[in-house]
């Protein structure tokens, strides 16, 4: 069999068994639907939220969290990094205050976030933000600190400016680890918002999964997450597409400017 066409069946083929599996331990273990629903339970009232609209809603308002606080995240992370990987003064002040940081984990952040933007959309933006955040700027910064001294020296023998020097050695020599850095924060970003959900708003995914446990519909909770996961992966893909045309390009221009 093709090699292609075996990378292409072979998560079908594990998904499938996956819920078979899942199928049969539901009817042998006879469990009711309030411990853990059939596929085929999950599967219809996957339809009745599609046509009842409700998961589009619910869907949007996790995407557009996400959105919000990803990219704040790297508007000021990307510069931050590069900032901090080529100015010593700015490293030795701000890095300790990142590394000390950065190991908190955004969901101990919940109780200050609501007190200080309330209840909605801006709590779980913040903390979005702080899960992206830290991520993108110290892989920033480590991509920048990585670049061959050389190149600088040969940019100072020809008299670049700091414009010249960010645009044809940093942002160039930056992009591969600074997209797989961004991969890694959106994924982190997608569940982080969901835990927000089930605090600070009402809507969202996580939202629809805590009140749908609360409504004992395990089924919900069950659709809730199948949908999380499918765009978890729609996300990676993304990314991952948007950093081949980002590199493609970028070196496609530098090539014409030389």
């Amino acid at each position: 069999m093709n090699s292609s066409l075996t990378k292409k069946i072979a998560p079908f083929l594990s998904f499938t068994v996956l819920v078979l599996l899942w199928e049969a331990t539901v009817r042998l273990a006879k469990l009711d639907a309030h411990v853990l629903p059939s596929p085929s339970q999950v599967f219809f009232s996957m339809i009745e939220l599609i046509r009842s609209g409700a998961i589009f809603k619910h869907i949007i308002a996790s995407l557009f969290r996400v959105t919000a606080g990803f990219l704040l995240a790297t508007a000021l992370g990307i510069p931050l990094g590069i900032i901090l990987g080529r100015s010593r003064i700015a490293y030795i002040l701000l890095h300790p205050i990142i590394n000390f940081l950065r190991p908190i984990s955004p969901l101990a952040w919940i109780p200050l976030a609501m007190l200080w933007f309330g209840i909605g959309d801006k709590p779980a933006v913040f903390l979005i933000f702080l899960a992206s955040f830290f991520p993108i700027a110290v892989a920033t910064t480590v991509a920048v600190q990585s670049i061959n001294p050389t190149f600088f020296h040969v940019a100072a023998n020809f008299d670049f400016s700091r414009l010249e020097v960010l645009q044809k050695i940093v942002i160039p020599a930056i992009i591969p680890p600074v997209i797989t850095a961004l991969r890694l924060s959106v994924g982190i970003a997608w569940i982080v918002v969901v835990a927000a959900e089930m605090m600070a708003v009402q809507s969202g995914l996580g939202f629809l999964i805590l009140d749908a446990r609360n409504g004992l519909r395990l089924d919900y909770v069950m659709d809730g997450m199948i949908v999380i996961g499918m765009i978890g992966i729609l996300l990676d893909r993304l990314m991952r597409q948007l950093g081949t045309i980002e590199s493609a390009s970028w070196g496609i221009r530098h090539e014409e400017e030389d």
